[in-house]
């Protein structure tokens, strides 16, 4: 404490005698305090007077008229007292002392044994003890704050990776309440069974996990991609836990998905065009010259020939047309439209295919009316080309097929699920570029032609896939503004 600067200390004893004697004690200490000294002797009063925090010490006879002082003291420590409280009492025992400690006192002292130099011993120990102890708190409720109000997910966990504590935006990020996650640990939590082997080997290695790109599954399996890191630390009694931070970037993801997507298809657009361009000036010399032949050759021979150059040049001009169509935004016409009915329509469309390959076909979505700006007939070939390919991935008699609509913010998000063969991890990329294929007699032109309809309704298209386990399409299209 700074000299001169005044100490406040409240004794409260119900005999004045006691009390006289301790505060001229008090008084007799040297060190450049300025006492003020007070007293009280009735339980509610002082009480309410520790609660207001009106004093730095307080001194708390054991006896006070049918109460005790542990009461009084366990009382305040309960309603938030943060000031030392040194218990007083008329004799030693070792039973009280402990008691006192247990309720919150910072010192035990005997009347009788009393001096000036114990008495300034005890408030210089009370005094520095509250100064540690505060600042301690203060960090305390630091570290409380950024852990509640961090907008990344911050957990607590023991060494298995159990979760021991979560804050509120992991709680919120994973769909599970705060009491449900300490019953899971991160594991649990991964898309990808494999992961957990990585992270055990890395955490064995070099005792933390630096921020390890995982995908984890939300209550709803809702599969988001994460940036997770873990450290191991030790506690004040040298016990080892875990802490990390899960930070979201599943939008992030879908914000890199929709540029690389746009640039791939910008940059197929500058290739068909020049490939279309490069193609059909010599295709139509060779029309040309072909009309002008079959005028001039009536042999038989020769004209089969001519036949057979004037045939593949016109299927080289229509692939030509389709690979300039595919790669042309669509040309759309807005409306309000019921997207459910869009999906309804689309479901007929493929109804022979369902039932031919006897599918079985589960919808997860509300029957009420879901209105979106688009053009019908372009987002129903969209879905069409989505769902034909998802059966075309079936078995025969084993095929389910999935189909969702939920509300998310701004938008609806449409899931096409099956469990069929399910895609490569390098062909996920190429899925969406012309003429890419992995059917023997597929033209490859279906769902280029779909991420430009997508694209057209600035909707979202990404692909999840498993080999041997299906594949998910996740369709965000903007719900219509009201």
């Amino acid at each position: 404490m700074p000299v001169n600067k005044p100490l406040k200390i409240l004794i409260i004893d119900d005999d004045e005698d006691d009390f006289f004697i301790t505060s001229e004690l008090i008084k007799k200490i040297d060190n450049g305090y300025l006492f003020t000294i007070d007293s009280c002797s009735f339980y509610k009063e002082a009480l309410d007077k520790i609660c207001k925090g009106e004093y730095d010490v307080y001194f708390v006879d054991y006896k006070l008229r049918g109460q005790t002082g542990l009461e009084l003291i366990h009382e305040a420590i309960k309603n938030g007292c943060e000031e030392p409280l040194i218990l007083l009492t008329g004799i030693g025992n070792r039973e009280i002392d402990v008691l006192a400690m247990q309720a919150g006192a910072v010192d035990y002292l005997v009347k009788s044994e009393l001096t000036t130099e114990k008495l300034e011993r005890c408030i210089r120990y009370a005094l520095e003890r509250f100064t540690y102890l505060k600042a301690l708190r203060a960090n305390e409720q630091k570290f409380r704050n950024f852990f509640e109000n961090s907008r990344d997910g911050v957990f607590m966990a023991d060494e298995q990776l159990m979760f021991k504590d979560v804050n509120h935006a992991a709680s919120l990020l994973c769909g599970y309440t705060k009491e449900e996650m300490l019953h899971l640990s991160i594991y649990d939590l991964l898309a990808d069974e494999e992961n957990q082997h990585l992270i055990e080997k890395e955490l064995a290695a070099a005792g933390e996990l630096s921020d390890k790109e995982l995908d984890l599954y939300t209550k709803n399996r809702e599969r988001i991609n994460c940036i997770v890191s873990v450290t191991r630390e030790k506690d004040g009694k040298g016990n080892l836990y875990m802490q990390g931070i899960i930070h979201d970037i599943t939008s992030l993801k879908k914000a890199e998905k929709i540029t690389l997507q746009t640039e791939k298809l910008k940059s197929t657009q500058r290739f068909v065009r020049i490939l279309a361009h490069e193609v059909r000036n010599p295709l139509n010399n060779i029309y040309l010259s072909s009309d002008q032949l079959t005028s001039l050759i009536q042999a038989e021979e020769p004209a089969f020939l001519l036949d057979i150059i004037t045939r593949n040049s016109k299927r080289i001009g229509n692939l030509i047309t389709e690979l300039l169509n595919s790669a042309r935004p669509a040309e759309i016409i807005l409306d309000k439209i019921c997207l459910r009915s869009v999906i309804e329509e689309s479901i007929n469309s493929a109804s022979d295919r369902i039932m031919l390959k006897n599918i079985r076909l589960e919808r997860n979505y509300t029957m009420d009316s879901l209105w979106i700006m688009g053009d019908f007939e372009k987002l129903k070939l969209g879905f069409v080309n989505i769902i034909i390919n998802a059966i075309e991935a079936m078995k025969d008699n084993e095929g389910k097929l999935t189909i969702g609509i939920k509300n998310d913010n701004a938008n609806y998000v449409v899931t096409i699920n099956d469990n069929g063969s399910g895609i490569s991890e390098e062909n996920i990329t190429k899925l969406f570029e012309p003429y890419f294929t992995s059917k023997s007699n597929g033209m490859g032109l279906g769902l280029a032609a779909t991420l430009n309809i997508f694209q057209s309704h600035s909707a979202l298209i990404e692909v999840q896939s498993k080999i041997n386990h299906g594949t998910s399409f996740i369709i965000n299209i903007k719900k219509m503004s009201v």
